[in-house]
């Protein structure tokens, strides 16, 4: 009869098992699907996607530390392992596909110096031959009689050519011995690198493996506890979605707000326009210098990782519910500062649910909109430039995770501020 904490080891001990059978079928399947995608990749270009991954996992796990700090299991925490989970899948395929690289470089190597020692042993067994005939003929009396032999003075001038083109060409062939040789034991050289790299990968990946199956180890025992939760979740679910609709009205009556004003401006000043924000000439540039720098504006915050995708998403927990977001969640460290991601004018700094704020930042016809800040620096109508700092980024007081809402609008229209920043 097992005693109950045995039990429990045992059902821990079956947990970490499956889930490391399914990091090792989720390594199997990104090296399946991912691997069409590697002939387009460099060498270089797949350690930059590398770094930035680990770069983030670090920056992640450092955040998750933090989260873990309450008792409570809360769903900060979920959304932290569940991005970890999903960064660490993504650095598994990036090892996935430098090891196949590798892989084909060796192959490659591999038949190179198999040729190249089959072309050294013909130059050398061709070396052989002249160095015997040249034993045969080393007598340099024999060598001068045959020249003197000659018939007549073009006989004797085409012998002495020969024997001299017959010397040039022993030294081009001991030259070429030594070249190939060279070559043979620099691909050699190169060929142990490439194992070496080789050898560091797989062991990365091998631990990789396990610190995947034990993130969804975590991540499952986390879902676990929240489903506890159903009704409190969906309460929260409804209390977000409730003021993601209010910050959205309010957003759109700003623009509106601004659009009539824009527009009177203009006629005021007389000036005929087409757009619906009658931008000056200066203003239209900001605009457009924004939108040239799209996929290369700065973070707004100096450290973060994302962890809310715009869009409609699945709830981590919830089964078959939705939830859609207007932006993107960026996590980071408490006390963070938000910055501004271009030069813009502060257009609007209105307060959120939750004792927070927001700030509305102009450029153009673009908005940017910086959501969950504690304290704000900047004030309506000021100028900012780009990595400014506006605020301090607002901590969940029922989490301890410092998030910062992100949202870029282009008039009325929603973007994907992940497709406007740069990667980190």
């Amino acid at each position: 009869m097992k005693m109950p904490h045995e039990h429990h080891e045992h059902q821990n001990n079956c947990c970490s098992s499956l889930c490391y059978l399914q990091a090792l079928f989720v390594v199997f399947v990104l090296g399946f699907w991912m691997g069409a995608s590697v002939y387009g990749q460099t060498r270089d270009e797949l350690e930059r996607t590398k770094e930035s991954l680990e770069r983030e996992i670090r920056i992640t796990n450092q955040l998750l530390q933090e989260t873990q700090r309450t008792a409570e299991t809360n769903m900060g925490q979920l959304v932290m392992l569940n991005s970890q989970i999903s960064r660490r899948e993504q650095l598994l395929g990036t090892i996935q596909n430098e090891i196949r690289l590798i892989n084909r470089r060796i192959s490659t190597l591999n038949n190179s110096i198999v040729e190249l020692e089959s072309d050294l042993e013909e130059l050398k067994e061709s070396y052989a031959r002249l160095i015997r005939q040249a034993q045969r003929n080393r007598d340099a009396y024999q060598r001068m009689m045959f020249v003197f032999s000659s018939e007549n003075f073009n006989q004797a001038y085409l012998r002495l050519r020969h024997m001299q083109q017959y010397s040039r060409h022993r030294r081009m062939q001991a030259e070429q011995i030594l070249k190939k040789q060279e070559e043979i034991d620099k691909q050699i050289n190169e060929l142990k690198e490439e194992r070496d790299a080789q050898q560091l990968l797989l062991t990365r990946q091998r631990d990789e493996v396990r610190n995947l199956a034990r993130e969804k180890a975590t991540q499952e025992q986390t879902v676990s506890r929240l489903k506890t939760k159903e009704q409190q979740l969906m309460q929260q679910l409804r209390r977000q979605e409730r003021e993601a609709r209010q910050l959205q009205e309010e957003i759109q009556r700003i623009i509106a707000e601004e659009r009539r004003r824009a527009q009177e401006r203009a006629e005021a000043e007389g000036r005929v326009t087409t757009d619906m924000f009658a931008l000056t000439p200066e203003e239209q540039l900001l605009s457009d210098n924004f939108a040239g720098n799209r996929g290369n504006l700065p973070w707004p915050l100096e450290r973060g990782v994302i962890t809310g995708h715009f869009g409609e998403q699945p709830h981590p927990v919830l089964p078959g519910i939705k939830i859609s977001n207007d932006g993107i969640y960026i996590s980071t460290s408490q006390g963070a500062e938000a910055r501004s991601i271009f030069d813009g004018r502060v257009s609007r700094v209105f307060s959120v649910p939750g004792g927070l704020y927001a700030v509305i930042i102009r450029h153009g016809e673009y908005l940017s909109v910086y959501i969950n800040l504690s304290e704000v620096f900047v004030t309506n109508g000021q100028q900012v430039n780009t990595r400014d700092p506006i605020g301090i980024v607002g901590t969940n007081p029922r989490e301890t995770n410092a998030s910062l809402h992100l949202q870029i609008w282009q008039e009325n229209n929603k973007l994907n501020p992940a497709t406007w920043i740069a990667r980190q």
